[in-house]
């Protein structure tokens, strides 16, 4: 296992509920350690995830699958 993080810039402006529903999904994805959002700067989402099991163009792939649009930023 070879864990990374990776920051995240999420474009659109999401209440509460839907930055907690986007890091469910993310955190349920395989590979994806964990998915959170920052709350003081709630358009930054910081993912770890295990790079023998995924990478970040998927993870970014499945934000837009969720009709986001987002960038890796770090």
């Amino acid at each position: 296992m070879h864990v990374t993080d990776m920051v995240m810039h999420i474009d659109n402006n999401l209440g509460e509920v839907s930055r907690r529903t986007v890091e469910k999904t993310l955190a349920g994805s395989q590979g994806v350690i964990h998915a959170h959002f920052n709350d003081r700067r709630p358009h930054l989402m910081l993912v770890s995830y295990d790079t023998d099991s995924t990478s970040s163009f998927e993870i970014l792939a499945q934000v837009a699958r969720q009709h986001l649009c987002a960038e890796r930023v770090g």
